[in-house]
């Protein structure tokens, strides 16, 4: 019975974590809309390095940097300048493309470049399964990014580039804790991840002489959208892994398009174009088939051992 009352909480926090990261998509794009991204960026990140530092000291998570070698300590700079890219062409896509849930369904090349990073950099396999997920994904990208037009410059969306380089520089650094981070919490990378991206956005905010006045609304935006998405979907998502499978846990999180659709729906009455949201599906799909070919090589594999 506990094993099923665990499980149970595993999907609870996997679901309530991907309704947390969906609605990022929805209310960065609602405060996008009336501010520019450095402006956006100091109240997103200071709202996200407040919580999150707070949190950390309430748990007590803060005392192991004191003992950080110099490589953990070089770690974190390397993985908060791969933030600033990440975060930047994550939140620029979300502005030049006018559907979030567009921008969600092509979020979905993430876990495709993941994989490929770890075969290239790794030497991990994959299987046929996996090999399949990652047909599916690529093709239900480019069929929502596909503009129908022949020419190159004119083949994609706007927007569609700058998605790709999220989803490389995001593989990126998650192959980087995955081999080099050791005995940091989740709380001590997102307040590192948060701290490095409100400097940045700082420096930005000078260099374009943007007003750090916004509007009430934007502000309104800017607060909901920083709590549901930096905060409590990342520690809802790693709650999650204590429960279920990481691989359970991330086929609840490939669903997060579906919850795009449906806010985006809502909040500014706009849908993807019908192709736009069978490719999503299509890549939804991928990501699913990807993760369970995943999940069956990592327990073949296991019992090799």
């Amino acid at each position: 019975m506990k094993i099923k009352s665990d499980r149970i909480k595993g999907y609870i926090f996997a679901l309530i974590g991907t309704i947390a990261f969906s609605n990022e998509y929805i209310f960065s794009k609602a405060a996008l809309n009336e501010v520019h991204l450095s402006q956006f960026g100091v109240y997103w990140f200071a709202t996200g390095a407040l919580l999150t530092l707070l949190y950390s000291l309430y748990k007590k998570k803060i005392k192991p940097i004191k003992y950080f070698t110099e490589k953990q300590y070089f770690i974190l700079i390397i993985l908060g300048f791969l933030e600033i890219i990440t975060a930047t062409t994550f939140y620029l896509s979300i502005h030049i493309i006018p559907n979030p849930a567009v921008t969600s369904f092509l979020g979905n090349m993430y876990p495709v470049m993941l994989l490929l990073g770890g075969v290239v950099i790794l030497n991990e396999k994959f299987g046929l399964l996996e090999a399949a997920g990652v047909l599916f994904a690529i093709a239900g990208a480019f069929i929502v990014s596909y503009t129908g037009e022949t020419s190159l410059d004119a083949i994609f969306i706007p927007g569609a580039g700058i998605v790709l380089l999220n989803a490389i520089f995001a593989a990126s650094a998650s192959l980087i804790i995955k081999v080099h981070v050791k005995n940091i919490t989740p709380e001590i990378l997102n307040l590192n991840r948060s701290v490095w991206l409100f400097i940045f956005s700082a420096i930005m905010l000078f260099i374009y002489r943007q007003p750090i006045t916004i509007p009430i609304s934007a502000l309104k935006n800017i607060t909901i959208g920083a709590i549901l998405g930096p905060f409590v979907a990342i520690l809802t998502i790693y709650y999650s892994f204590r429960y279920i499978e990481a691989s359970r846990s991330s086929i609840i999180q490939s669903l997060k398009g579906i919850f795009v659709l449906t806010g985006s729906f809502l909040l500014f009455g706009i849908l993807p174009l019908p192709h736009q949201i069978i490719g999503g599906v299509i890549t939804i799909t991928g990501v699913i088939i990807l993760t369970m070919g995943r999940s069956a090589s990592l327990i073949i594999t296991d019992k090799k051992h």
